[in-house]
């Protein structure tokens, strides 16, 4: 196929503008947006477009852009869905974090009120209570759901890559946690999400969501959580790995290398490298773990060989593997230049540390992100 359409769609944290507190108002969000889409429909920022929704908790919302092929137009649309998103926040008494974790302690965390989200809750009981957590989803196109399926399986040692440059949730209610990426660890505890084995073809991909379906470990299809999934709703595959993100750059980022990795992916005929060193589904999690615990501070296993190497070499042996695939898109230049201003700037775990360590603790960490999310605003 040409070249791949991709979305993006992130979940974000309603809070006080004051004190940083979570606050229940989703309801009031997505009531504030509806009413600004009946007095300007016209506003392409409001249009239909900028989607707006709810999650599990009152204390979350999510945006999606629309498809996009090129940067430019996903990060146009990133901001303007970020946006949308934040001016119907105000009337709420809200404003907007774009972070893995909640950073400070919560009280009580209020279920969004619909007959699904209910049952999940009950279902999963403190798995779910503590499901307050934000992550940022990458949709890309593929040609069909045979396709799809290969992709899955031919993706799976190179997600722990791409889950370490997202690391974006060291603090969990008012405590670091030692994790670049806690959320990581937090939605693992769900029995449907995580790395799974490879499926083989459709067929195989839809007799094992069906059986865990059965199992009861997921209700239904939309809650099967894998790190890389067929879409429920679009032609495409849907990578779950990251962490919700604050800087738009960053996002972009991440989005480009994952539409790269799933197009060199797609069009592989015979998989080399990755699929030459054989991952056993322990190992894959191992990987997993440590870049959610370390980011792009440490070591990663490296999707080649299995062994540990330097982040940075690990990252370089990722971008060199879709570099084809990028030169096409006409995007390794942005790319390059990207993660060098990501190592730069450091992993959003290494700055929210930064940000408590300056002084004033995680109180200073909600203020530095509430700040950075207003300047993306502005940033497209």
């Amino acid at each position: 196929m040409g070249m791949r359409k991709l979305g993006v769609e992130e979940e974000l944290m309603l809070v006080d503008p004051d004190t940083g507190r979570l606050l229940s108002v989703s309801h009031l969000v997505l009531a504030a947006h509806r009413d600004r889409l009946d007095e300007e429909p016209d506003d392409q920022e409001f249009g239909a477009d900028a989607g707006i929704g709810q999650e599990l908790f009152l204390q979350q919302i999510e945006t999606g852009t629309r498809p996009c092929l090129t940067a430019d137009e996903l990060s146009r649309d990133l901001v303007s869905c970020r946006r949308a998103a934040a001016a119907s926040a105000e009337p709420a008494g809200a404003t907007l974090l774009a972070v893995g974790a909640p950073v400070l302690p919560v009280g009580a965390e209020r279920v969004t009120p619909k007959p699904r989200y209910q049952r999940i809750v009950e279902e999963f009981g403190e798995i779910g209570r503590q499901g307050s957590v934000c992550g940022m989803h990458v949709h890309v196109d593929v040609a069909d759901e045979d396709e799809g399926v290969r992709v899955i399986d031919r993706l799976r040692p190179w997600l722990p890559v791409l889950r370490a440059l997202s690391v974006n949730s060291p603090f969990f209610h008012g405590e670091d946690t030692g994790y670049a990426s806690w959320r990581s660890q937090v939605w693992g505890r769900w029995p449907s999400a995580g790395p799974s084995e490879p499926f083989g073809d459709l067929a195989g991909y839809r007799a094992a969501t069906e059986a865990l379906v059965a199992s009861g470990a997921a209700i239904d299809l939309g809650m099967l959580y894998f790190d890389a999934r067929l879409s429920q709703h679009y032609p495409t595959v849907e990578i779950r790995v990251f962490d919700t993100m604050t800087e738009p750059d960053d996002v972009i980022l991440l989005a480009l290398l994952t539409r790269a990795l799933v197009t060199t992916t797609a069009e592989e005929r015979d998989p080399a490298g990755a699929e030459a060193f054989r991952w056993r589904h322990e190992l894959l999690r191992a990987a997993h773990w440590r870049a959610s615990r370390d980011g792009m501070s440490s070591d990663l296993l490296d999707p080649l060989t299995g062994r540990r190497g330097p982040a940075r070499r690990v990252v370089e042996t990722l971008v060199d593997h879709v570099r084809p695939a990028l030169e096409q898109t006409d995007d390794v230049q942005l790319v390059v230049q990207g993660f060098e201003q990501l190592v730069a700037r450091g992993s959003g775990a290494s700055r929210q540390r930064a940000a408590a360590e300056r002084g004033g603790g995680v109180a200073a960490v909600v203020t530095d992100l509430r700040d950075r999310f207003a300047a993306s605003l502005t940033s497209a």
